[in-house]
């Protein structure tokens, strides 16, 4: 909040409404999408003082129409106009993100696969993006470098000097990892697939395959390594997915969840005004 309010707070509502005024105020879908952040504005308005009421039957990961009233403030009118443009920044940014993981999550339907997140978020806002992506029916990738391994080609460049990079980076892992850990290997060549199979690791991305070489490593995969997964990454876009889904990969995941996720349009209209 500090960003709006610095150190002064709202002045122009200070200058022109009396400090008194009380009103209530109802958030509105101005589009049809997938709710989220509502526990988020709900903290927001316990912050300032305001009393928030949720509409009947709207929660974080339902679809909402345009004109669906989706929950109402009440309290002081310093207090509401001063959190309205935080309390809106929060719910449509995260509705935004619900919503475009929902069209994705529909566009598969049917397929064995998954969508998943990325850690393409924006920076302070990765637990609530990633959330919002479970809003729209999405799953959750790896939260950061601490938490699963994800050998990437700039792992492998540092071990050229081994005759086997990605079977000696898989078996690194296996060897210092907690027990318990993923352990994942992304590749971007069959030839470097059919090294990371032999390896066995948990998950193999395949980076930037098309469908016929992802149906091709799916066949490989349930020919010898059925325990061991799939996924499907690289420039994912909605036109694509589910053509690159009928290929039988386990996992898709989309940088574009969170990275280019449009907001969702809501606004605050107020209802009321009493002194």
């Amino acid at each position: 909040m500090s960003e709006d309010l610095g150190v002064e707070g709202d002045v122009t509502t200070q200058l022109t409404i009396p400090s008194d005024a009380k009103g209530a105020a109802r958030f509105v879908a101005r589009q049809a999408g997938v709710m989220a952040g509502l526990p988020v504005v709900a903290m927001l308005a316990e912050r300032v003082g305001l009393n928030f009421q949720l509409a009947r039957d709207v929660r974080d990961g339902l679809p909402v129409q345009a004109g669906d009233e989706v929950a109402r403030v009440e309290g002081l009118m310093w207090d509401l106009l001063g959190s309205e443009r935080i309390a809106l920044n929060f719910v449509q940014r995260l509705s935004g993100v619900a919503t475009l993981t929902a069209r994705y999550v529909a566009t598969i339907e049917g397929t064995r696969a998954a969508i998943f997140d990325t850690r393409k978020t924006t920076p302070g806002w990765r637990a609530l993006e990633k959330y919002a992506v479970t809003c729209g029916g999405g799953r959750n990738h790896r939260y950061g470098l601490h938490d699963a391994v994800l050998i990437k080609d700039n792992h492998l460049a540092a071990l050229s000097d081994v005759a086997n990079p990605v079977a000696r980076a898989v078996e690194l892992a296996r060897e210092g990892a907690r027990p318990g850990t993923v352990v994942e290997i992304e590749v971007d060549t069959m030839e470097q697939f059919r090294l990371a199979l032999e390896a066995r690791p948990d998950i193999i991305l395949l980076d930037n395959f098309g469908s016929n070489q992802l149906a091709e490593a799916v066949h490989l995969r349930d020919a010898s390594a059925k325990d061991v997964e799939l996924e499907a990454s690289g420039g994912i876009t909605l036109e694509t997915v589910r053509g690159l889904a009928m290929s039988g990969v386990d996992r898709i995941s989309v940088g574009a969840l969170t990275h280019s996720a449009p907001s969702l349009d809501v606004g605050l209209d107020f209802v009321e005004k009493t002194r």
